[in-house]
């Protein structure tokens, strides 16, 4: 009798335990199957892929791809200009050659830099950080080659003008929507050092721009220690059914890292990604310090996204990549 209960009880705990586990390893498989796969990024071996030795600091990119050929305008912190080089695999780039230099004529453009570059109907059309000891403006300019550009006024076309962009207004990226027929701009606002928040504006010729009522469309959130100070730099991507952000989060004045978020029109509602952030710095690596201004293009089979990291006070521009044309995000 003792050996028949002793046998039911132990087939009873059996059977619990059958079912507990089963229960865990179904639960596993259903959470696995709901969260987004992490963002894997890979750093480019061979990173830095511009700047330093005789060039020194270059920062703040933005790039075209056209013809199988990569062009990156950059910001070209000793010559106070931008600069252009050219790369048929994203990796090796000629060196940098200035292409658009400060306006003695005017009292807010002595340094020039951040640009935002988009090539419509066969023309260049750039937009530029104008720069003065304490404040900031966005300039616009286009070109028929890439290379020549011409002021298209003398005034900038964005100045900081509402309380939280404080000083300065900078760091312009621009689309060209030909869905509406506007270009769109998003544009961080705030200090004058690093910016605090990220704007948006429209424009239907890219000189007169409308600010977004609502602005900023996007801030820090203070809950997450990688970017609790400040949030800056995006660089907004259109999907078929939603925007992706690149964006720098800065978990201190001194400590950036890269991000990405998501929303459904590009204004509103924005999603961070769970898995932020994407690039951090590397201990005693060339981006030991911060990672800034992400900026990327998409290929068939491939993410390739180009920063400025920071080692002391010099900066260069690295290279990561994902190898998936899905994000999972």
């Amino acid at each position: 009798m003792k050996k028949n209960l002793f046998n039911l009880l132990s087939f009873t705990i059996g059977l619990l335990l059958t079912s507990l586990l089963l229960t865990v390893e179904m639960s596993t498989f259903l959470f696995a199957q709901n969260t987004p796969k992490p963002v894997r990024w890979e750093k480019y071996e061979h990173n830095p892929v511009l700047g330093g030795g005789g060039v020194g600091t270059i920062f703040d990119v933005s790039l075209l791809k056209e013809d199988g050929s990569y062009k990156m305008y950059s910001s070209w912190r000793p010559k106070k200009s931008l600069a252009l080089s050219t790369s048929t695999d994203g990796k090796e780039w000629t060196k940098p050659q200035i292409i658009f230099e400060p306006n003695s004529k005017t009292s807010w453009e002595d340094n020039i830099n951040r640009p935002g570059i988009v090539k419509k109907d066969g023309v260049y059309h750039l937009w530029y950080t104008g720069q003065v000891k304490d404040r900031s403006h966005i300039g616009y300019a286009t070109s028929k080659d890439g290379i020549n550009f011409e002021r298209q006024s003398d005034e900038p076309v964005l100045k900081p003008e509402l309380p939280w962009e404080k000083v300065a207004v900078m760091c312009p990226h621009v689309n060209w929507d030909k869905e509406e027929n506007i270009f769109k701009m998003w544009y961080s606002g705030g200090e004058q050092y690093e910016p605090n928040a990220i704007g948006y504006a429209t424009s239907k010729d890219g000189l007169h721009w409308e600010k977004y009522a609502e602005n900023p469309i996007f801030a820090a959130d203070k809950k997450r220690k990688w970017e609790q100070h400040k949030v800056t730099g995006g660089q907004v991507v259109k999907r078929k059914n939603d925007y992706l952000m690149f964006y720098i989060g800065f978990q201190t004045e001194d400590l950036a890292q890269i991000g990405i978020a998501k929303s459904p029109d590009g204004i509103k509602n924005w999603i961070r990604y769970e898995n932020n952030p994407i690039i951090s710095p590397t201990p005693n690596g060339w981006d030991a310090n911060a990672c800034y201004k992400p900026f990327v293009i998409q290929e068939k089979d491939k993410w390739l996204l180009w920063y400025n990291g920071r080692n002391k006070n010099l900066e260069r521009i690295g290279l990561a990549i994902f190898n998936d044309k899905d994000l999972g995000f």
